[in-house]
């Protein structure tokens, strides 16, 4: 395999990436370092690839890049590069999130028509759902966004359909499950908790903790991503989950118990764009992906506990 990721210096990016390069292939990273979170702290996802014989990164956004050159050389592509995050899609950040979730993917599309590649695996939401789908979710029902961040993860799943149907180019979805783990990006939850609760600082929740998640680990979603490049129908769209619907009162709870002590955790009002539930179906996954999640949300925090407490890059 000769691979392309986009969004290599990212949490989940650098972790398939590595990932890749256990299995023998060869990678090629792209990344620009938005600004969204320090650029240390992606430096640092980047330092163990970087020294590897087999990985080679590119240091540019994706408009910006000689995709041809990119693509050409490349058997797969994983493109996992997006601005992330639901809270910040909205108001005049739209336009940013319009240019590297919608306006990237097509051009990455448009350079694949014609190459030979082996499969183009598109990193989604489960964001893409909104609030009307039945739990579990099911990769047949209708989405209904809440945020535009959903909105843009669904215009380029739409994107990807278009390109597979009209021109071939062998796309194959996967609506991630909010995934957690060794590093995570810190504006997620788990991170904010984790951090605070070493610290010993109030922990901002937002809404009651009633809300739940199927939550993934790190290592389970590069799993199902790397199988995508083999066993993935082209066409297709699979939900990877954690395996387990978890509220956040609960995952609170495993955080104190390994932190030892009380957490002080200051309840907010919800923020606009947050799902209520989310719980996927991964029978899909199941049975073309052989995916199955083998790390629960205790050992799951474990990790990310024990690697914020001790390996976490400072900004």
């Amino acid at each position: 395999m000769k691979a392309l990721v986009t969004g290599a210096a990212g949490f989940i990016g650098s972790t398939l990436a590595g990932r890749l390069l256990e299995q023998g292939a060869a990678v090629t990273g792209l990344d620009c370092f938005t600004d969204y979170y320090p650029r240390a702290i992606k430096a640092s996802n980047l330092s163990t690839l970087l020294p590897h014989p087999r990985f080679r990164f590119v240091e540019s956004a994706i408009q910006a890049a000689d995709l041809a050159a990119l693509v050409a050389d490349a058997t797969h592509v994983f493109h996992l590069a997006a601005q992330a995050g639901v809270r910040k899609s909205w108001g005049r950040d739209f336009a940013v999130y319009t240019a590297n979730n919608v306006e990237a993917t097509q051009a990455l599309l448009e350079a694949c028509v014609g190459a030979r590649i082996e499969r183009f695996v598109y990193a989604s939401s489960s964001s893409v759902y909104g609030e009307r789908t039945e739990l579990p979710m099911r990769e047949t029902a209708l989405p209904a966004p809440l945020s535009p961040y959903g909105v843009t993860k669904l215009a380029a799943e739409h994107l990807c359909n278009l390109y597979h149907a009209n021109y071939g180019v062998p796309c194959v979805s996967l609506r991630y499950f909010t995934v957690y783990g060794p590093r995570q990006r810190p504006d997620m939850a788990f991170n904010r908790f984790i951090r605070a609760a070493i610290a010993g600082q109030p922990i901002a929740l937002y809404g009651d903790g009633g809300q739940t998640r199927d939550f993934t680990f790190v290592a389970d979603a590069v799993a199902a991503t790397a199988a995508a490049a083999t066993r993935g129908v082209p066409g297709r769209v699979y939900n990877v989950g954690g395996g387990s619907r978890v509220s956040v009162n609960q995952v609170l709870e495993i955080i104190a118990r390994r932190a030892g002590r009380p957490l002080d955790v200051r309840r907010e009002a919800p923020q606009k764009g947050d799902m209520r539930d989310t719980y996927a179906d991964t029978s899909l996954a199941r049975a073309d992906l052989g995916f199955v999640p083998s790390v629960s949300i205790e050992e799951g925090l474990a990790a990310e506990y024990a690697w914020l407490e001790t390996a976490r890059p400072r900004a």
